[in-house]
């Protein structure tokens, strides 16, 4: 099974979309991390759908811990977060049971577990579940806080609309003053009516998120096979609907000479620094001081209100499918936040392996 990862901060994620609930166990945890409900509820209030671009689906996502917290600090023992699911509504689903919708997993998963799969709302496989992540990146973020790193994410990218290179501290200043999460707000503004005339058509739109971790030290990653790209981009999978990833320059890459992608290395008081960042905070798969910049692809949502070719597995016939349940026309924004989360649990996890993070903060 596949639903833990992290070696030394494991998490394991559990529930369904249309479940009692979903939630989170982190285990590996420093003991005496100063930690809250509150601090926890911030992220997952900033993974709430935006009206007229999420879904109607009105979760109040209260955030209940249920071990590992005493006294507002981890005791050590494995953590376990939980948000009760309140606003379901499966009646679409049934009526559709039999008829996989394309571009989700409803016919890869009634396939593999044997139609014993929960296909309301695309069960283990919906984006809800993706609340679970934030829970715990919460955590992680605040674990990593301790030794100075920090972790941001924007929207540089909807339906074709490409955002201007910021800075991070525009990143941070711009980002929640708009409902597209773009720190160039001018870019925003394009975003939001493409967003709008996808909706209209009944359609969805994808994009791209892009995730920076800041004053990460030099050493974080496990050669060969745990760099720190390949942990990062596993996780990163993880979150649905994410289709590319890719660091630095990423396939840009592919264009440069040897010349145009190194990276010259230099001293400005006393450290080492590269004067680029094509390699994106990573060599050999090792971070190098540099912020960690990876970019991440996210399709379109699945769910249209348009008709869409399907089968039906019981008749195992050609069909047409309408979708009239409640969708996102464009999850960009929302994905904005999980990819921090996910950024921190995977760079919390390598800080612990490297012996950077301490097991006991005091």
């Amino acid at each position: 099974m596949g639903n833990s990862i992290g070696r030394m901060f494991t998490i394991t994620s559990f529930g369904e979309s249309h479940g009692s609930c979903v939630g989170i166990v982190i285990d590996g945890c420093p003991a005496g991390l100063p930690i809250t409900a509150e601090e926890i509820q911030s992220e997952v209030d900033r993974r709430r759908p935006e009206t007229g671009i999420g879904t109607p689906r009105a979760e109040t996502d209260i955030v209940e811990i249920l071990s590992g917290v005493f006294n507002d600090k981890t005791t050590g023992a494995p953590i376990c977060l939980l948000i009760q699911n309140r606003d379901v509504d499966s009646s679409e689903y049934e009526r559709i049971r039999y008829l996989p919708r394309p571009g989700h997993a409803d016919y890869t998963a009634w396939v593999k577990y044997g139609g014993f799969n929960d296909y309301r709302g695309g069960g283990r496989f919906s984006g809800r579940i993706t609340a679970t992540f934030v829970m715990a990146g919460a955590v992680a973020r605040k674990a990593l806080a301790q030794i100075g790193i920090e972790v941001l994410a924007h929207t540089v990218e909807i339906g074709g609309v490409t955002a201007r290179t910021v800075t991070a501290d525009e990143i941070g200043t711009n980002v929640n003053k708009n409902p597209v999460r773009c720190a160039d707000l001018e870019a925003a503004e394009k975003m939001l009516d493409a967003i709008d005339r996808a909706r209209k058509e009944g359609n969805s739109i994808g994009g791209v998120v892009e995730g920076l971790a800041l004053n990460v030290p030099v050493g974080l990653g496990e050669p060969v096979f745990d760099t720190v790209e390949g942990e990062l981009a596993k996780a990163l999978f993880a979150i649905p609907a994410v289709k590319g990833v890719e660091f630095g320059a990423g396939f840009g890459a592919a264009r440069k000479k040897g010349s145009e992608n190194n990276d010259p290395f230099t001293v400005r008081n006393g450290k080492i620094f590269t004067v680029t960042n094509n390699a994106g905070g990573i060599l050999g798969g090792i971070s190098s001081g540099m912020p960690v910049v990876v970019r991440v692809a996210v399709k379109p949502t699945p769910s249209i209100s348009q008709s869409q070719q399907t089968v039906n597995l019981e008749t195992m016939t050609n069909a047409a499918l309408t979708i009239r349940g409640r969708h996102d026309t464009c999850i960009v924004p929302r994905a904005v936040v999980v990819v921090e989360a996910i950024m921190a649990v995977t760079l919390c996890d390598l800080a612990l392996r490297a012996q950077i993070l301490p097991r006991v903060i005091k």
